[in-house]
């Protein structure tokens, strides 16, 4: 890696040395280990964030496992969910101050001027970079930059670790239900992994929009604080038995209007047949590499849309940040851990134990 530091240093200048966990090649979660890194300096329309805490998403899990790899380059430092303190500002930067508290979109840099950009769709920039994807600057570590546009102050009274998941998990959520979904008061929904980070927020953002939810989850243990989120049914399956037939009774056989589809193809053939006339199915999530097959004819003859969302834009995230502020939407954290928790944490989140959110707070001691 000593050679990538000095790669670093040339092209962007060294900064303070901090405590990152890097990974330099995939596999288990011991493969995140805690080290002393240099931090770059922020560019002139980039700051740098005093890391309070970081979540720790499913996208982490499967880019250490190798699972994902589109645009990963090792080593790297994983984590998209960021919340802290600005501590440096580059040259031209406006609006922001040191000391500001601030959260993160899940990328790192948009170009901002393309259509995408332009029209509120920066998800799809071409010029994105997801951030702790590639290099060195992840937020599984004591300081990291990002684009002065990617970072929302944060409103008072939210608590940085609740504040750090509102992208991801929230915004997401958000950007399914909301705006992709178009998710209508009325209207049926199945929410599939209602127990992790997403649907636990996915749950509460359905009830919100004034929906019917119906929330799929394979954990019996977590039942109850779906219930607690606002789901309206709770469905516990067993890992590859198909729930289909449970949707179509809770919904009087007729099925539902939206699936906010968080887990992808373990689950796909259920929200298949799970979905009403005319329904739309949303993917978020995907928590493995394996395809299916499909007869297109099984969607048009049914008028069945598929749709996906993907991350979250800037407006996104202001609005889950508000929403948690107006204490319409709960920021869930299951736990907090140091970074020489992330192996852990990534044990708990990989084997679906954690329920909401893990988050983890650089200066925090295990």
């Amino acid at each position: 890696m000593e050679d990538h530091f000095w790669l670093a240093r040339r092209k962007l200048g060294a900064g303070p040395a901090m405590r990152a966990v890097v990974v330099e090649n995939t596999g288990p979660p011991s493969v995140l280990r805690v080290t002393d890194v240099v931090a770059r300096e922020p560019g002139p329309r980039e700051i740098r964030i005093a890391v309070d805490a970081c979540g720790v998403c499913f996208h982490d899990v499967v880019v250490r496992n190798g699972t994902f790899r589109r645009g990963v380059r090792m080593p790297v430092v994983l984590g998209h969910e960021v919340a802290g303190v600005i501590e440096k500002l580059g040259s031209e930067v406006r609006g922001l101050v040191p000391g500001d508290r601030v959260a993160t979109t899940t990328y790192s840099h948009v170009c901002g001027c393309c259509r995408h950009c332009r029209g509120g769709h920066e998800t799809s920039c071409s010029e994105r970079v997801f951030l702790g994807d590639a290099g060195l600057n992840g937020g599984y570590a004591e300081l990291v930059c990002v684009d002065a546009d990617a970072a929302v102050r944060v409103p008072a009274g939210i608590a940085l670790e609740q504040a750090c998941i509102a992208a991801c998990t929230i915004g997401t959520e958000l950007n399914a239900i909301r705006d992709v979904g178009r998710v209508r008061i009325g209207e049926r929904v199945l929410v599939t992994g209602a127990g992790g980070g997403l649907g636990l927020h996915g749950v509460q953002l359905s009830r919100l929009a004034g929906a019917f939810t119906i929330a799929a989850t394979t954990s019996p243990a977590k039942a109850a604080r779906i219930r607690e989120a606002g789901a309206d049914e709770v469905i516990i399956v067993e890992r590859g038995v198909d729930f289909s037939g449970e949707v179509r009774r809770l919904t009087d056989e007729r099925g539902v209007d939206a699936v906010i589809d968080n887990v992808g193809t373990p689950v796909f053939p259920s929200v298949r047949r799970s979905v009403a006339e005319d329904g739309r199915i949303v993917l978020v999530g995907q928590l493995t590499g394996d395809f299916i097959p499909i007869n297109p004819a099984q969607l048009f003859l049914r008028n069945i849309s598929i749709l996906t969302a993907k991350g979250v834009s800037r407006a996104q995230l202001a609005d889950s940040l508000d929403l948690v502020a107006r204490r319409r939407v709960t920021a869930v954290v299951d736990d907090v851990f140091g970074l020489d928790g992330a192996a852990e944490a990534h044990e708990l989140v990989e084997a679906g134990r954690s329920t909401g959110r893990l988050v983890l707070a650089p200066t925090k001691a295990n």
